[in-house]
């Protein structure tokens, strides 16, 4: 994906295609002002054997957010990133319908980006999980 181009829900999910957000059912749904916000639908095959919703599941949504952000927000020059570190704090579940996030910027310097994620239940609005990403800008050699 070119770091010149621009970018679309529709595009960013083409993106995605073939890799675990494309297998994970993880859908973009706003890019633009910052920030990304994407969805997904809770099924069987997410949830922990407990019947809850897998914290990898959430984490998987709101790192994708997360680092779609990160490409849509490269600096000039940039190419790529690469996560340096993340955090995951769960608040809540959901075992059915869809949960939902919004990476917004904390940080945006040439060799660093910090982006934190709210994670909903998308039915309710209920906070599932807090999110903080930290992304090192990769510049071609």
């Amino acid at each position: 994906m070119s770091t010149q181009q621009q970018f679309t829900p529709e595009s960013m999910n083409s993106f995605g295609a073939g890799t675990l957000p494309g297998y994970l059912g993880v859908e973009i749904t706003r890019v633009g002002g910052g920030e990304v916000a994407a969805r997904l639908e809770v099924k069987p095959h997410l949830l922990a054997p407990n019947g809850f919703l897998h914290a990898g599941t959430v984490i998987t949504l709101a790192d994708t957010a997360a680092g779609y952000a990160c490409v849509a927000n490269l600096p000039q020059g940039a190419n790529s990133f690469t996560t340096i570190e993340i955090k995951s704090n769960h608040l809540g579940t959901a075992r059915d319908g869809a949960i939902a996030c919004v990476a917004k910027a904390a940080h945006l310097g040439k060799t660093t980006q910090v982006w934190d994620v709210v994670v909903t239940n998308e039915a309710n609005g209920k906070t599932i999980a807090l999110f903080r990403c930290t992304q090192m800008i990769l510049y071609p050699k």
